[in-house]
């Protein structure tokens, strides 16, 4: 058998394991955000558009949302109003959504759920309710 092509075939399967760890993986070279800069625990692009209820009011029927605040009133049934720092809107969270947990008023939550401007005034059918 000849050594020659053994060789170069070691020689190429040595330059491609070469070239596949240069790509992927954790580049170190980039550093965190400041400490400052991170809001709520959450980290992201600081032109991430932070979704609040004032807003929400102007997306269209059915559109999916995703909001922090509190709970600061029960109107009876599965109603609640939702205040958040730009505006309130009612919202509709079944008791299996609850799951067993009580919500203060001075709790912060974050509610997702999908709009329904069908109702007037428009409300928000929350399906996971995270503390």
């Amino acid at each position: 058998m000849k050594k020659g092509p053994l060789i170069i075939l070691f020689c190429l399967l040595g330059v491609q394991s070469v070239q596949a760890q240069e790509t992927g993986g954790l580049k170190e070279n980039v550093a965190p955000p400041p400490a400052h800069k991170i809001e709520d625990g959450y980290r992201g692009t600081d032109d991430a558009r932070v979704m609040t209820v004032k807003f929400a009011k102007t997306m269209h029927d059915g559109a999916t949302l995703s909001l922090r605040g509190n709970l600061i009133k029960h109107k009876g049934d599965d109603r609640y109003v939702f205040r958040d720092k730009t505006d309130t809107i009612d919202v509709i969270i079944p008791k299996a959504v609850f799951d067993g947990r009580e919500v203060q008023p001075d709790q912060m939550i974050s509610i997702n759920g999908s709009l329904d401007k069908k109702l007037s005034p428009p409300v928000v059918r929350i399906d996971r309710l995270q503390k």
